[in-house]
């Protein structure tokens, strides 16, 4: 049973939550009900607590598990993030409260920005916000790429922002060798620094020895990392090889053991793009986030800027996995309980007209909302919700 006001988590609680990946695509009778009921809760939610407050909440992956569950989509798999964002992008613009969201799975992951200039020029944002949400659209996604390395590879990257230029991430990558998916959320709300634990949660499975540049304690090895590329030319090119030819083996037996995904996470990486480093020599950049904005940095190149940084100036690295853990109830394949679909509309219907009615009084708008708290998106059987 889940009310508007039972929207409200707890940001400290966690669980397990696993996105294995699943073939197909959500049917046409869902999505569209998925469009009209994400649009319904979000107008629900900025009517009664505020855009930022919209926007705070789709941050918070438990919310967003949750968020897409209500919606009647997969309890677990990939496609919760992705078919999610597609449904909340429609429904959106339907309810029209001033909020968009830009980008999506695949190629559209790469239309986020066009999807931010072409909301400056029908009018929608100023251009003095337009400049700030395309760079943390580009910096989130190239932490997640780069920065942080987990071995999963970016594949979506949504965008949902307000007018004011307020902002938050979903964005999602797959590990090949596990099939399995992990999703990074990020708040303008409560960001302090892009590269210092910038995320409000990373929900997948956690993985060994994960490069995390995004860890305080490696707060020096990122200001050794920027300092390095402002050297030379051949001082920072015999640093990276001797580190490739010299200290390779000693690396490995530090590390000394296997894992299931493979040999040796600590070590330096085979191929270095001589090119990129090149670029970043010319533009000298000032901080962690302008390296990671440079064209052609990444994994490469931040990780062997990363082991230098160790090995040489002694720099500490976090190889402990950022992930955190979310939790599952409902879905469409059945599990644990099939999509009433008479319910989800009739859910939709009561949203819309607790939004039609907060034009009244408070007590007339509340009494609107609490409709909704008596009726079961489930079917009110054996199978209730419940966290995993």
């Amino acid at each position: 049973m889940i009310a508007v006001d039972a929207l409200d988590f707890d940001m400290r609680r966690t669980g397990v939550m696993d996105l294995p990946l699943h073939g197909g695509s959500a049917p046409k009778w869902l999505f569209h009900r998925m469009v009209n009921l994400s649009g319904a809760i979000a107008e629900a939610v900025a009517d009664e607590h505020g855009k930022e407050e919209l926007l705070r909440r789709i941050a918070d992956p438990l919310w967003f598990q949750a968020f897409s569950c209500v919606l009647g989509f997969d309890w677990h798999s990939s496609g919760t993030t992705t078919v999610t964002c597609g449904a909340l992008r429609e429904g959106l613009e339907r309810a029209n409260i001033g909020i968009r969201l830009s980008g999506g799975k695949g190629r559209f992951s790469k239309g986020a920005i066009g999807g931010i200039s072409s909301a400056a020029d029908d009018g929608f944002l100023s251009s003095s916000v337009v400049d700030g949400l395309i760079r943390s659209s580009r910096l989130s996604a190239k932490v997640d790429s780069a920065a942080v390395q987990d071995g999963h590879q970016l594949y979506h990257h949504a965008i949902i922002y307000d007018d004011r230029g307020n902002w938050s991430v979903v964005q999602q990558g797959m590990c090949d060798r596990t099939g399995y998916a992990r999703r990074y959320h990020w708040s303008s709300l409560s960001l302090s620094s892009y590269v210092n634990e910038p995320h409000t949660g990373i929900v997948g499975n956690k993985m060994p020895f994960v490069l995390d540049m995004t860890d305080r304690v490696c707060e020096s090895a990122r200001q050794t990392s920027v300092d390095l590329v402002a050297e030379s030319k051949p001082r920072i090119e015999g640093l990276i090889r001797s580190a490739l030819l010299g200290c390779q083996s000693s690396l490995f037996e530090f590390e000394g053991e296997k894992h299931e995904f493979g040999f040796r996470s600590y070590a330096m990486p085979k191929h270095i793009d001589w090119i990129a480093l090149a670029r970043c020599y010319e533009f000298r950049p000032q901080n962690y986030e302008e390296l990671l904005l440079i064209r052609g940095v990444g994994t490469n190149i931040i990780r062997a800027l990363a082991l230098v940084s160790q090995m040489v100036y002694g720099d500490e690295l976090s190889w402990e996995d950022p992930v955190k853990f979310s939790f599952a109830v409902g879905g469409k394949d059945g599990v644990p309980f099939p999509v009433d679909r008479r319910a989800m509309d009739a859910a939709t219907s009561m949203l819309s007209e607790a939004i039609r009615q907060s034009a009244l009084g408070e007590d007339e708008k509340k009494n609107a909302l609490k409709k909704l708290s008596e009726h079961r998106f489930a079917r009110p059987s054996a199978h209730p919700p419940r966290l995993c």
